[in-house]
C-alpha cells in the first residue's frame, strides 16, 4: 500500500541551475550600460576630457612662444582680460549679429517650404531630397561661390542689384554688409536641413485635426497658425536651439570669406570676425594658448545661458498657455 501511495505522488520539478539564472539576472541589469557605453567612452575621450583640459588651460598663462610658462597659474586673469579686449568684444558683437541674421530667416524660410512640401504634388519626393543638397554640400566648396557671387567688381548680386540703380556694394568692407553675405551662405545651407526636421513633424500630426478646421470653415493660412505651429513648438524650440549653437560656433564660413592674408582675422578690420575665429587666431596665430582657451569656454558659457534662456521662454510660454 506504502509502495503504491509513493509510486502515485508527482516527481518534484527540477530546479534550474543557479549559475544560469544568475547569468540572466547579470544580462538584463548590465546590458542596456554596456550597450551605451560606446558612446559615453567616445564622449568621454573626444568629448568631456577636452573640455575639461581646455578649461585647465584657460586658468594658465601657457603661451607656445614662451618656454615654461605651461604650468603657470594664473587663475581667472584671462577671463578678467576679456572683458577689457576691444577684439573679443568686437567678435562677440559679430558673432550675435550673424547668428540673429541668419538663424531667423533660416528657420522662417525652413517651415514655410516644410509646409509647401508637405503638401500632396507631383514629384514630392524629388523635391524633399533637393532641399537636402545644400546641406551636404562642401561648406569651403559653397563659400568660394558665395564669394564670387558677392564680389565687388563682377558679382553677380552686384551686377543684378545694378540693374535697379543700386551702387556697387563692397560686401566685405562694412560690417553690416558682410554680416548680410555670410548669414546667406548660411541659411542657404541649412534651411533645407531644417525644413525636413519641420517637415517630419508636420506629418506627425494627426490628419482629423485639419479636417475638422475645415469643416469649420478655417482655410490653410487659419490651419496653419492654429493647428501646425502649437503642434510643432517642441520641434521649433530643438531647431532654434540647434541653430544658436551652431551660429554662435561659426568658423568656415568667415574665414573662407575673408580675403586677407591671414583669414584668421575676419576682414581689415575685424569686421566679420567670430568668437571662433578670434580664439583660432590667438591659438595658432599668436600662440597664446591661455587666453584661446578662455575665450572657447567663454562661447560655451554664453550658449548654456542662451540656450537656457531658451528652455525658460518656452516653459514660460507653455505655463501662460496653460
Amino acid at each position: 500500500m506504502a509502495a503504491s501511495v509513493c509510486a502515485d505522488r508527482p516527481a518534484p520539478a527540477a530546479r534550474a541551475p543557479v549559475a544560469p539564472r544568475r547569468w540572466r539576472r547579470l544580462d538584463r541589469v548590465l546590458s542596456p550600460y554596456l550597450y551605451i557605453a560606446p558612446f559615453f567612452t567616445v564622449f568621454t575621450v573626444f568629448g568631456l576630457f577636452p573640455m575639461l583640459y581646455t578649461g585647465y588651460v584657460s586658468m594658465t598663462r601657457w603661451r607656445a612662444d614662451v618656454p615654461g610658462s605651461q604650468g603657470q597659474w594664473a587663475g581667472l586673469e584671462n577671463y578678467r582680460r576679456l572683458l577689457d579686449d576691444p577684439y573679443f568684444l568686437n567678435a562677440l558683437r559679430n558673432t550675435l549679429g550673424v547668428g540673429v541674421l541668419s538663424t531667423i530667416p533660416q528657420l522662417l524660410l525652413a517651415l514655410g517650404l516644410a509646409h509647401l512640401l508637405n503638401y500632396r504634388m507631383r514629384g514630392r519626393a524629388f523635391f524633399r531630397l533637393g532641399v537636402l543638397l545644400p546641406n551636404v554640400t562642401s561648406v569651403a566648396a559653397v563659400t568660394l561661390i558665395f564669394v564670387q557671387l558677392f564680389g565687388r567688381d563682377y558679382g553677380l548680386i552686384n551686377w543684378a542689384l545694378g540693374l535697379l540703380g543700386v551702387h556697387q556694394i563692397d560686401w566685405q568692407a562694412g560690417t553690416f554688409s558682410s554680416w548680410t553675405a555670410i548669414s546667406t551662405i548660411v541659411t542657404w545651407r541649412w534651411t533645407g536641413y531644417n525644413a525636413l526636421i519641420y517637415l517630419a513633424a508636420m506629418q506627425a500630426v494627426p490628419f482629423e485635426l485639419y479636417e475638422a478646421a475645415a469643416i469649420d470653415g478655417a482655410g490653410r493660412w487659419r490651419q496653419f497658425r492654429s493647428i501646425t505651429i502649437p503642434m510643432l513648438r517642441p520641434t521649433i524650440l530643438f531647431t532654434v536651439i540647434v541653430s544658436t549653437i551652431g551660429a554662435l560656433q561659426l568658423f568656415g564660413e568667415p574665414m573662407l570669406f575673408s580675403q586677407q592674408q591671414d583669414p584668421t582675422t575676419g576682414g581689415s578690420q575685424h569686421q566679420f570676425q567670430t568668437l571662433a575665429l578670434y580664439s583660432y587666431n590667438q591659438f595658432w596665430g599668436r600662440f597664446k594658448y591661455g587666453y584661446g582657451a578662455a575665450i572657447s569656454w567663454a562661447m560655451f558659457l554664453l550658449i548654456v545661458v542662451i540656450v537656457a534662456a531658451n528652455l525658460l521662454a518656452a516653459r514660460r510660454l507653455r505655463g501662460i498657455e496653460a
